[in-house]
């Protein structure tokens, strides 16, 4: 029995559909917290059980069986996501599970300077004290959050933003297939994976020419101080604690924490990557 949890959300659904492509359904569970939200699954044979991450009961029925388990990263930053990592770790031991899987993230640890890998750092060494088998999925960082920076240029064609660094940008599908195919075995990881990435590293300077390919404007790079990215940000109705993750992306791709590429995303799903290039096409014709 695998469990998936978070299993209608942007990552976990599409872990869920690949892994239903290599496993049986009965094989399949999802922990997720409205139930009525997975109701196709179900149709389809895969059990669903209602687990929230502030109910550690929930958890440890929705763990139930499980041989492995993938514990899909709490979309919470600082001490939140991790205590809620804390009771979905303490609800697999108290269940018993064979093996914890966990989307982490590359550049996880506890100097970065971005808060979700610090997170990420610490959700790692609790997997690590628990004693069972774990593997920390080292996940290229997401692609769609490139794309959501560049939403205000669709119009404008300004790409103005901090001054960052190159990034590793890796789309959610060949990051799901790769999930689906280490949890149905095809590949094994003992702790933390390579970083799982595409195969190039762009500053926005390198998607700014990009998007000029991609649409046949012109689109130009220019650099906005962090101070006056964070008030803009404010401006437009962004909460302090989410003006200062977002600029923390940006010093911590300046610091260079997103720069690694690696062949293992490749290998496991068997083909080259989406490059960034073809994610922002496709998003863009939508």
């Amino acid at each position: 029995m695998i469990i998936v949890t978070g299993a209608t959300g942007k990552l976990g659904r599409r872990i869920v559909e690949r892994l239903l492509e290599r496993v049986p359904a009965d094989r399949v569970g999802v922990s997720v917290r409205d139930p009525l939200k997975a109701r196709d699954l179900a149709d389809r044979g895969v059990r669903v059980r209602k687990g929230s991450f502030d109910d550690p009961a929930s958890l440890v029925h929705a763990f139930e069986k499980a041989e492995q388990l993938l514990l899909v990263s709490l979309d919470r930053t600082g001490e939140e996501c991790v205590t809620g990592h804390r009771t979905a770790v303490d609800a697999a031991l108290t269940a018993r599970v064979g093996r914890i899987l966990y989307t982490s993230q590359m550049g996880a640890a506890h100097d970065s300077r971005f808060q979700a890998c610090r997170d990420h750092a610490r959700t790692e060494d609790m997997l690590r004290a628990t004693g069972l088998p774990w593997t920390a999925l080292r996940n290229g960082f997401y692609a769609a959050s490139a794309l959501q920076f560049l939403e205000p240029a669709r119009l404008t064609g300004r790409i103005a933003l901090p001054a960052d660094g190159p990034v590793a940008w890796t789309g959610h599908d060949d990051l799901a297939d790769a999930t689906a195919a280490i949890l149905a075995e095809e590949g094994r990881f003992e702790g933390p994976t390579p970083p799982l990435t595409g195969a190039a590293a762009l500053d926005f300077g390198a998607v700014a020419e990009m998007a000029s390919q991609a649409t046949g404007r012109p689109f130009v790079r220019t650099v906005v101080p962090d101070d006056a990215f964070r008030e803009q940000a404010l401006e437009r109705g962004a909460p302090a604690p989410i003006a200062d993750l977002m600029l923390s992306i940006f010093a911590a791709a300046r610091k260079g924490e997103f720069t690694a590429v690696d062949s293992t995303l490749a290998e496991l799903i068997g083909r080259e990557p989406a490059t960034f290039g073809t994610l922002l096409e496709r998003a863009w014709a939508e």
